[in-house]
């Protein structure tokens, strides 16, 4: 039984492949980004309100957006997942923000303190001249 000659390598197909791969891996990403508008175009876009508000804002976007990175990196600094990093942040902020909460509370207290000793003192001795009393205490 006679062997069959073998196929040639089909060159022709891999070259059409290779090119084919080449425009769709390098061409889809440039067509992308030739059709992306850039940050410029898109604000000369919006009418002359929105251009006003974004300007003002953009300061305070930008501080809040430093501060969001500083976390991070505050976070990552940690061996537990950020995750986990932010909620026990979170945790102490909550803890500080009640001790001061409560310490005003002591503060505010204290200030009516003497107060509420003078109203004490109005309403004993309204006590002692009777039902008739001639002493008014308004809170």
């Amino acid at each position: 039984m006679a062997r069959k000659a073998p196929k040639p390598t089909p060159w022709r197909m891999y070259a059409k492949m290779t090119i084919g791969g080449a425009i769709l891996c390098i061409g889809g990403p440039a067509l992308t980004m030739w059709l992306t508008p850039t940050e410029e175009e898109l604000f000369a876009r919006y009418n002359p309100e929105l251009q006003r508000r974004s300007l003002e804002n953009r300061e305070q976007k930008q501080e809040e957006f430093d501060n969001f990175v500083r976390r991070l990196k505050e976070y990552s600094k940690s061996d537990k997942p950020i995750w986990e990093a932010a909620a026990e942040m979170e945790a102490k902020k909550k803890k500080v923000a009640d001790a001061v909460r409560l310490a005003e509370q002591k503060q505010a207290e204290q200030r009516q303190t003497p107060l509420r000793g003078v109203v004490d003192a109005i309403e004993a001795a309204r006590n002692e001249e009777g039902a008739e009393g001639k002493v008014e205490v308004k809170r």
